[in-house]
C-alpha cells in the first residue's frame, strides 16, 4: 500500500490514525507493518466501510481537510469495497541506521556471501554488483532509465534494488537512488570486476 511521505509523517506524529483504500479484497492484515519514509507503520485494523458512513472525524483522522476531500480521494480507487485501515507508528526503519554503519571486514565478507547467494539464485546470472555499480555511477537517475540501460523492465529492476536496500547498501532519493555509506564501503572493499 502506497503511503505518501506526508501521510507517513502524520502517522508518525499521531495526527493520522487511519487511511482509506478502495480494494476488491484487503491488501494488508492487522498486525502487519510497512516501511515508509517516516518509519515503520503498523496496521491496527482493517474494516469494510461504506461511503455514506464516513464522517468528519474520519476525514480528520485520515489527515484530510474535510469529509468532501476524503470522499473525493476515495472515489478514485479501483476496487469495489472501501476499507478503513487503522495505522500507528511502530518505530524507526532499522535500515536507516544500517545504511550509515560502515561494515567491518567480517561484515563485508558476510555481505559478499549474501550477494553471491542472490546471484546464484538468478537464472540470468549475476546481477547484484552490476546494479550496485550502476547506481554508484548514476546517482539520482530515474529507475526506468537505469533499468533500460540494462535492457530490463522497470518493475523487476526496482524489486532488485529493494533487495539491495534491505541489506542497507542503497537508499532512495526523491528521484532515483544512491549508494549508502555502507554500500560505498562494501564496493570499495570488493576487488575490481573482471
Amino acid at each position: 500500500m502506497l503511503l505518501t511521505l506526508a501521510v507517513a509523517q502524520g502517522i508518525q506524529d499521531g495526527s493520522v490514525t487511519a487511511v482509506f483504500r478502495r480494494w476488491d479484497a484487503p491488501r494488508v492484515r492487522v498486525g502487519g507493518t510497512q516501511r515508509t519514509g517516516a518509519g515503520v507503520v503498523r496496521f491496527t485494523s482493517v474494516d469494510r466501510v461504506t461511503d455514506d458512513s464516513l464522517t468528519e472525524a474520519d476525514a480528520r483522522g485520515a489527515g484530510m481537510a474535510s469529509l468532501a476531500a476524503l470522499r473525493a480521494a476515495n472515489a478514485r480507487g479501483r476496487g469495489a469495497q472501501l476499507y478503513r485501515i487503522g495505522v500507528a507508528y511502530d518505530g524507526p526503519d532499522e535500515r536507516v541506521a544500517l545504511r550509515a554503519e560502515l561494515p567491518s571486514a567480517a561484515e563485508i565478507a558476510q555481505i559478499a556471501a549474501t550477494l553471491d547467494r542472490m546471484d546464484r539464485g538468478r537464472r540470468t546470472g549475476p546481477w547484484t554488483r552490476t546494479i550496485l555499480r550502476l547506481i554508484e555511477a548514476n546517482p539520482a537517475v530515474r529507475a526506468p532509465d537505469l533499468a533500460a540501460s540494462l535492457g530490463r523492465e522497470t518493475k523487476p529492476f526496482k524489486l532488485d534494488v529493494r533487495k539491495l536496500k534491505e541489506l542497507g547498501l542503497t537508499h532512495s532519493l526523491p528521484v532515483g537512488y544512491e549508494l549508502s555509506p555502507r554500500g560505498r564501503a562494501f564496493l570499495d572493499a570488493e576487488p575490481p570486476a573482471g
